[in-house]
């Protein structure tokens, strides 16, 4: 079982550059005092996630501060955790399988139509 240290590693990996830093910053051990707030208005904002602008990502945000510093929440949160980052890393392959696919239909089209234009251009000469 992937440890929910592992995990919140894999989901700060997935996160833009700033959002990781703050991210890590709220990890580290002496920002207790911000974490467990940051973690209580967060996972209380994700209740109201019908509300404009807070939203139900800050539910599983707050957990997650939370469960730095309460040891029963870490094994459930890990193992959401692993689902989304599993989530992630899906849509991420399945984003660049797409890329790729759409890439090699360019590429068919671009030789079809250069095969064209030269049979064209040596047929009326």
């Amino acid at each position: 079982m992937a440890d929910f240290h592992e995990e919140m590693d894999r989901l700060q990996g997935h996160m833009p550059d700033w959002a990781g830093r703050r991210l890590n910053r709220l990890r580290h051990p002496r920002a207790v005092w911000v974490r467990v707030p940051a973690g209580i208005a967060l996972a209380g904002g994700g209740v109201f996630s019908v509300l404009p602008v807070l939203g139900l990502w800050m539910l599983p945000v707050g957990l997650a501060l939370l469960a730095h510093d309460v040891p029963p929440m870490r094994k459930p949160v890990a193992r959401v955790l692993r689902f989304t980052n599993g989530k992630i890393d899906d849509m991420k392959a399945r984003k660049a399988a797409n890329k790729e696919k759409a890439r090699k239909a360019y590429d068919a089209r671009k030789a079809y139509n250069a095969a064209k234009k030269a049979r064209q251009s040596g047929g009326g000469g």
